[in-house]
């Protein structure tokens, strides 16, 4: 059984995972259409309190309008999991690895990526049907942890989260990352336009 069916497809030509921590939204919408006009990225909001659940549900409403999707972030409990569904979110994002929540959003019907630091993790995430990976967090495990990773476990695609920018994009998509899950640097100013630079150059 595979947890992560449609992320091939979602992720296809667009390695920019926006992710909208904390951001009003107004400014989530700004920044998301950005993003899906651009053809580079989908959007994830993580759901950590009321408002940001919120967020979720108007952004899912304006992908839907535009043709695009949202994800859910920081989805540790399968509640969390029924609350994302119920906002409209089309996969979801977890720090970690937990069976519950990777069977909770496959039996929600949502695609589901959870987060991998060491061997071990992805191991046990592989064994369990996911193969989209959260590699996180990558500014502390850095490119190589990615080039290493691939030898032992090539069916692996990791999405290089945590600490990622413009300024070292391309050492982490030339380590093997799939995909780039990018919060900080997306909200601040310039910083999208910057990174949505880079990921065309490495088209």
């Amino acid at each position: 059984m595979s947890f992560d069916f449609g992320f091939e497809e979602l992720l296809s030509g667009r390695p920019l995972v926006a992710i909208l921590r904390g951001v009003p939204v107004d400014r989530a919408l700004e920044l998301a259409r950005a993003v899906w006009d651009s053809g580079l990225g989908v959007v994830e909001v993580p759901i950590q309190t009321p408002e940001a659940l919120e967020c979720l549900r108007a952004l899912a409403r304006a992908g839907s309008s535009a043709g695009a999707v949202v994800g859910a972030g920081t989805v540790r409990s399968p509640a969390q999991v029924a609350a994302a569904a119920q906002a409209g979110a089309r996969f979801t994002v977890a720090p970690g690895f937990a069976a519950e929540v990777a069977r909770a959003s496959h039996d929600a019907g949502l695609a589901h990526l959870p987060g991998v630091a060491t061997a071990t993790e992805v191991h046990h995430a592989l064994n369990a049907g996911c193969v989209w990976l959260k590699a996180f967090p990558a500014g502390s495990l850095g490119p190589g942890w990615l080039r290493e990773m691939r030898g032992p476990f090539p069916e692996a695609r990791f999405v290089a989260t945590g600490g990622v920018d413009a300024g070292n994009a391309r050492d982490y998509l030339a380590a093997g990352a799939a995909a780039l899950g990018v919060g900080g640097a997306v909200a601040r100013p310039g910083g999208l336009a910057a990174l949505l630079r880079v990921l065309r150059d490495e088209r």
